[in-house]
């Protein structure tokens, strides 16, 4: 967990400034009809990050692995990231990111491989891991990147 934890730490400090370069009219372009902007790209981050917190915490004092599942259409819509000021939307996942590396950090090993059925089930070390995949997956996407292979 102290890699992955790690890994979090890394992805925020160096994906922070890139994010904070992007200018509002870069982050309000819809590409198609239908499809996210960057901002309610980030915003999906965000809806993630709060989703992740949930699973992390849930699944270490559940009696049964919890069901948190996630509409990230309906989440994003209804959050409104569209119209959310930009520089709040970047300092919320900042935020919330370093945040899961606290409750990461704070979490004993006999909790890593808790369940938390999410589509199917997975301990929360696999969760954490995955998390890491889809911040890379996603913010570089958002930054025009080549994608990364996965960690």
């Amino acid at each position: 967990m102290k890699l992955l934890i790690q890994q979090l730490q890394t992805i925020i400090e160096q994906y922070t400034p890139k994010l904070q370069q992007l200018t509002e009219a870069s982050l309000n372009i819809k590409p198609a009809p239908g499809k996210w902007s960057k901002k309610e790209q980030i915003g999906h981050l965000v809806d993630s990050a709060q989703n992740n917190i949930r699973r992390f915490i849930e699944a270490q004092y559940q009696e049964q692995p919890p069901v948190i599942v996630y509409n990230q259409d309906e989440w994003v819509k209804l959050s409104d990231y569209e119209n959310y000021n930009s520089t709040d939307l970047i300092q919320l996942w900042i935020l919330l990111n370093f945040h899961i590396c606290i409750i990461l950090r704070k979490m004993p090993e006999d909790k890593y491989n808790n369940l938390c059925f999410r589509r199917e089930s997975h301990t929360i070390k696999w969760l954490a891991a995955d998390y890491n995949k889809h911040l890379l997956y996603h913010l570089h996407r958002i930054l025009e990147m080549e994608p990364v292979p996965y960690l």
